[in-house]
């Protein structure tokens, strides 16, 4: 049963019973009811969904993060870059605006600090084998209860609303209520479209087959979703690889170790592979030297800059005879296929036509990259819990890189030719948006300067008093254009 062994409810888990995120059941003792406070389930645990998480229990809210599989983050685990380009200047006014608390746990675990790799300045590197203990720290921390294989896959709606979210019968048969909901279940992770759209399922980090497919919460609502398109493809294919470490030639391990990146020319015999540089959903990697070179960048795992690359053609590579890949394991044939089934959203980063639910990270649209995860989280989280105290939400002005890119991606998402992008803080358009508008600074100073003449130092950050509900019935609906 893929679900959890016993059965809850939103309102709490089974009567003393907590399920905390070390993966332990612990006997409590019976606290007071606290039913009239807020509820706010998050349902997906990436790095959008922990932002969420701990963003909406800042606010006073009772937070459940219900998570597919056994672990949390998703593709973070095979991820590993941050604060590359853009992403430094987002990762500060983040930070400033008192939403840092992914970033700090990406900090703890950095590996290598202000490196270049082709296309990239002062990148960062966390370890992903020791990340996700570091994540579930701060979500015990925040109060937020984590549940470990909850696949959602329907919806209770009165009206324009969602009253509870569920799991099939023969998966714990499990409900949640809750006031507001924030999906960030992601845009891959089912296997036949792996198989239409990419080059079969390659057997990835998401682990479709053994915890079940990703069903999105806002189909289930009615909503209709947007899918991306890259050249004649729907969708986009992940954009690296992990290789073995000890699999390598012990001279190229030692300078990963030593420095975080190694660049090897990949010889005639080897596979230069353009095309599928094209498909990568990582635009800010589909440069000339990601064709001509083989990238590795140090993650505690070998990170390799393309999406695929057949292995035979990898062991003709001098120092790569022995090379294996870890993460997809078939990556010597393709890779995860994403950006299909987003959701049409506003810049509060609440769904369209459902009153009660928000979205983050790549559900929110054609966003790549954890930094961009973490962001559109925390601003999710946030506002979940203010709509579900009958608050007006926060939408973030267009003076900051994340206000824009927020409102920007969404604008293109409305447009044949913005379905066929995508947009990182870290290169390719959006980039060159920021550099072009003044906002990509490297200036802490300047940063935390920028945040503060929004009125916004802070935000995040000011922890209240558990929020009481609003009264059950009709709800006041936000004007269609809100107000920060």
């Amino acid at each position: 049963m893929r679900a959890a062994g016993v059965r809850g409810t939103a309102s709490g888990p089974p009567r003393g019973i907590r399920h905390e995120p070390t993966h332990r059941l612990q006997l409590l003792p019976q606290k007071r009811n606290r039913r009239h406070f807020v509820k706010v389930i998050v349902i997906g645990g990436g790095w959008s969904g922990c932002a969420a998480a701990v963003s909406a229990a800042r606010q006073g809210a009772q937070v459940t993060l219900l998570e597919r599989t056994d672990a949390l983050l998703g593709t973070g685990l095979v991820g590993g870059i941050f604060r590359n380009n853009g992403r430094f200047t987002a990762t500060e006014e983040m930070i400033a605006m008192g939403g840092g608390e992914m970033f700090h746990a990406m900090d703890a675990c950095a590996l290598h600090r202000d490196i270049e790799f082709p296309g990239h300045r002062h990148a960062s590197l966390y370890n992903i084998s020791t990340i996700e203990p570091q994540v579930q720290r701060a979500l015990a921390a925040a109060g937020v209860d984590v549940r470990y294989q909850v696949r959602i896959t329907d919806v209770e709606l009165d009206g324009r609303r969602i009253v509870a979210v569920r799991t099939k019968k023969n998966e714990g048969d499990l409900r949640f209520e809750a006031d507001a909901f924030v999906e960030t279940t992601g845009t891959a992770g089912v296997p036949n479209i792996c198989t239409r759209h990419g080059n079969g399922c390659a057997m990835c980090i998401l682990r479709c087959h053994t915890f079940g497919i990703r069903v999105g919460v806002a189909a289930r609502c009615g909503v209709k979703e947007i899918d991306g398109h890259k050249l004649d493809q729907f969708g986009a294919m992940s954009g690296s690889c992990k290789l073995h470490k000890e699999s390598l030639a012990p001279e190229i391990a030692e300078q990963l170790n030593r420095t975080g990146v190694v660049v090897v020319p990949i010889p005639r015999t080897g596979d230069a592979g353009s095309e599928k540089l094209e498909i990568k959903a990582c635009q800010q990697y589909a440069l000339p030297e990601y064709q001509e070179n083989i990238v590795l960048l140090n993650t505690g795992h070998a990170k390799l800059m393309t999406p695929y690359f057949p292995q035979g053609e990898l062991r003709k590579v001098p120092g790569f005879e022995n090379a294996r890949f870890e993460d997809p394991y078939a990556g010597g044939v393709g890779n995860s296929i994403r950006f299909l089934g987003m959701a049409p959203r506003d810049d509060a980063l609440k769904v369209d036509g459902v009153d009660n639910l928000f979205c983050a990270g790549e559900k929110a649209g054609l966003l790549v990259g954890h930094t961009e995860a973490v962001v559109t989280g925390v601003l999710a989280g946030h506002n979940a819990a203010r709509r579900a105290a009958g608050e007006p939400p926060l939408v973030l002005p267009g003076t900051l890189a994340i206000g824009d890119a927020i409102s920007h991606v969404r604008e293109q998402m409305q447009t044949e030719k913005g379905l066929g992008l995508k947009f990182t803080f870290s290169g390719s358009v959006y980039f060159e948006r920021m550099k072009e508008r003044g906002s990509y600074s490297i200036d802490v100073a300047a940063i935390r300067q920028r945040v503060e003449a929004a009125g916004l130092t802070g935000v995040f950050a000011r922890g209240r008093q558990p929020r009481r509900a609003t009264r059950r019935g009709p709800r006041k609906r936000w004007p269609d254009q809100p107000q920060g």
